[in-house]
Formats: structure tokens, sequence, C-alpha cells
């Protein structure tokens, strides 16, 4: 008899059979979890040897990696047929990780377009070891080329600004509003046309990759959710909060309440975000503005007619030496401002505080393609922490509205997470996350 065996037997009449049937349990569990990744890599036909990954990332070295994000780190690798990957590789003894870890391999799996990262394939080694392997993204995330420096560099970082603020250059107009496009479509694709409708719930400028050809692509499905009912552009699920400070809407930061509406609001931000080059969470208002955000500086431009003064700097010189280049400069920079302030209104309208009077995608998408010409009035940006409550459907008041703007002061909880203080600082406070060098990772995680 073995040993193991002996002192189970000797134990036996000392435990419960509840205790009995919950070791088990969590036994059983932990079993699956192990095979999940195996069962996935087998079934879809894309399993990787682990040596032939430790040898394209030359063993996994601290030169190659990429990045360091809440699950583990991130490895550029070149495997044996010459095509480049990235290569995440789940941390030992995450078990929030390795949960995270089964959902991007899960959901991306069963996806396929040409604005969403392409999985390649996976490897499980041992019980600690698990790995997805993507393509590589060269032109890194969206958020390091748009909120790189564009400050004068100091004597210690002349070097660094410098390249920053060429990088920043590289991404012109044509280029940004070609990344709202795509990234409108890959949403689409995930909300309506995918296998079973995905929810990403992270959203944000460190989750779009860019290509070499600055395609975009959505990237870290670690927190996305299968929605089969997201279809019907009507219907929420109550579920734990996750994603991060700034992107989230108010009726799932402050209720837990998830629709496809809450990526409309992160992608709402995102343009914003993209058309001025600055940050919400780190915004900082010109001295002749007292607005809480991006977003409410964005809206007050907006209603003053002056949604141009939103456009990042740098778009603007580039724009005005193309003028001086160019016959047509004047066609184009009428073409350039139509393109902003249209952008600008779609970014207001997704960023309301009712999810019903957001667009949905497939809206999105028709108007970023200009086969709709009338747009409604956006009204003010709906920002967790201003004081929004819930109303039940049918109450009384407005018809079909069912978040407001308090007029009381108070704070207002989480129903289905401890972290009412986010409420008050979610659009201010900056991300405490590790920023990956090509792949973000959300800075707010599901327990």
């Amino acid at each position: 008899m073995k040993p193991r065996e002996f002192l189970e037997r000797i134990a036996r009449p000392f435990t419960s059979s509840s205790s009995r049937r919950s070791a088990g349990a969590e036994r059983r569990r932990r079993e699956e979890e192990e095979a999940d990744l195996e069962a996935i890599a087998a079934r879809e036909q894309r399993a990787f040897r682990y040596e032939a990954l430790a040898t394209a990332t030359k063993g996994f070295s601290e030169k190659q990696k990429l990045g360091q994000g809440g699950f583990g780190p991130v490895y550029r690798g070149r495997l044996e047929d010459g095509r480049e990957v990235a290569v995440k590789r789940l941390g030992a003894g995450s078990r929030q990780g390795a949960r995270e870890f089964k959902n991007e391999a899960t959901l991306l799996s069963r996806v396929q377009h040409r604005n969403v990262v392409n999985l390649i394939g996976y490897c499980a080694h041992g019980a600690d070891d698990k790995l997805l392997v993507y393509e590589y993204v060269p032109n890194e995330s969206l958020d390091k080329i748009l909120f790189s420096s564009s400050s004068p560099a100091t004597s210690h970082s002349g070097s660094r600004s410098d390249g920053e603020r060429l990088r920043r250059s590289e991404l012109t107009w044509p280029r940004r509003h070609e990344v709202v496009v795509g990234v409108a479509r890959g949403l689409l694709y995930l909300h309506e046309d995918a296998h079973t409708p995905i929810i990403h719930r992270d959203i944000k400028a460190s989750n779009i990759l860019l290509d070499d050809r600055w395609v975009p692509k959505i990237a870290d499905f670690g927190m996305a959710r299968l929605f089969p009912e997201a279809g019907d552009g009507h219907s929420h699920v109550q579920t734990r909060v996750a994603g991060t400070n700034g992107y989230m809407a108010p009726e799932y930061l402050m209720h837990g309440a998830l629709s496809a509406k809450a990526d409309v609001f992160s992608f709402g931000v995102l343009v914003l975000e993209i058309v001025s080059g600055r940050k919400n969470s780190s915004f900082v208002p010109p001295p002749d503005s007292d607005a809480d955000n991006l977003l409410d500086h964005a809206w007050r431009l907006y209603k003053k007619g002056r949604s141009m003064e939103l456009l990042d700097a740098s778009v603007k010189s580039s724009a005005v030496q193309e003028q001086v280049e160019l016959l047509d400069g004047a066609v184009k920079s009428s073409a350039m401002q139509e393109q902003v302030e249209l952008l600008v209104r779609i970014g207001l309208l997704c960023v309301q505080a009712d999810p019903r009077t957001r667009p949905d995608m497939k809206r999105v998408v028709i108007i970023l393609s200009k086969k709709q010409s009338t747009l409604e009035e956006p009204t003010r940006p709906g920002a967790p922490g201003s004081r929004y409550r819930r109303r039940s459907h049918g109450s009384g008041g407005t018809r079909g509205s069912q978040y407001s703007v308090g007029s009381t002061s108070g704070t207002s909880s989480l129903s289905t997470s401890n972290a009412s203080s986010a409420l008050s600082n979610a659009m201010t406070t900056t991300s405490s996350t590790h920023t990956m060098r090509s792949q973000g990772l959300p800075s707010h995680r599901e327990e």
C-alpha cells in the first residue's frame, strides 16, 4: 500500500463526508482547469511544443520580453518557419490569471477578423506553464504612440522624447480616422457577427494593437464575456465589475449592469482620446476650462461649435504643413474638419448616460461609412461619480430613461463590488496596472 493511501485511510474516520466531498470537488476543479488548455489546443489543432516556444523566445530571455501583465510576462519570438510571434506566459501560482488566461484562449479560438488580434496557438507544459501564441504586432499598442510625450525634452531624456514625438507624428489624421473605423468594425463583429456575441469589457487604447500597415486589432480578451443575448441590443446581465478607470460605463461601474452598450461607452471614450491625443483618466483641463474630464471638455467645446479645438496639436501642425505643400490643401483641411467634428459627435453619443440612448456598433459603422447624414444631438456625457441614480422600468419621469442625474449629494455604492471609492475618481485616477509594451492589460479585474 502506498504511504499516501495509508494516511488517507487513517484520517478517514475523522473526516466528515461533507469535507471529503468539498476536497474532491476542489481536486476535480483543479484537474479540469489544467486540462482545459490541452483540450482547446487539441480541438483547434493549434498545439505548440514547449521546447519550440522556448527556442523561439531564446529561453524566455529578458531581452525578448515585450512587457509584464497582471497574469505574467509576454515575449517576442521567431518560430522555425520564420513567423514572428508574441508569447503570453501565465505566471506561476496566479489563480486569477489562470481564469482570465483560459477565458482568452477559449474566446479567441472562436473569432477571426481583420480587426481582432489573431491567436495562433496554445501550449500547456505541466501544471504551471501555460502559454498563448499570437501574431506579433510591430507597431505596438495605440497608447504607446497616442499618449507619448509632446513636451520639450530634458537633458537626461532628450533622445527618448525626440523618438516619442517622431512616433506621435506618424499617427496622422488619416491613420487616426482609420483606427477608429477599424476598432468600430472589430467591435461590431464581436457583438453581432461572432459565433456567439462577445462583450470585451476592457476596450481602451492599450488594448488596441497596430500592425505594420497601421491596421488596428482589438486585443486582451482576459475579461471578455460570451453574451448570447447581446444581439437583441437590449438585454443585460448583472456581473462583477471589471475594467479600467476612465473607460467604464456608469451603469456598469455603479450597478454591474453589463450589456454591449458598455463596450460602446468605452469606444466613445477611445474615440475622444484618439481625436485629442489626451488620456481621459489623467486629463488636466486647459486654464480656461473647468471641465471634470475629457468627455465633459469635449461636450463643452461641441456645444460652443468649437470641436476643432479638441484636435491634437501634433495633427494640426502636420495638417498645416500639408496645406503648404499641396495645392488642394484647403479641400483636405475642409474634409479633415468634417471628419473631426463627426468623430467628436459620435464619441459624445457613445458616452451618453443612458445606455439606451447610445448607438449600437452597427449604427456607428454605418455613420462612419457616411451612409447616414442626420444624427441626434448628444446630451452631457455620463461619467461615473456624477451622481447618477438608476430608475426602474416603467417608473415616473421621462419614458425610456433609466439613468438620470441625481439631485442630492451622497456616495453611490457598487451593488456587485466593494470598490465604492472608485466612483468619485474613476474618470480622473490613473490606472495602476503595469503597462505592456505590446499588449495592454486591465487595471481592475474580477475578484
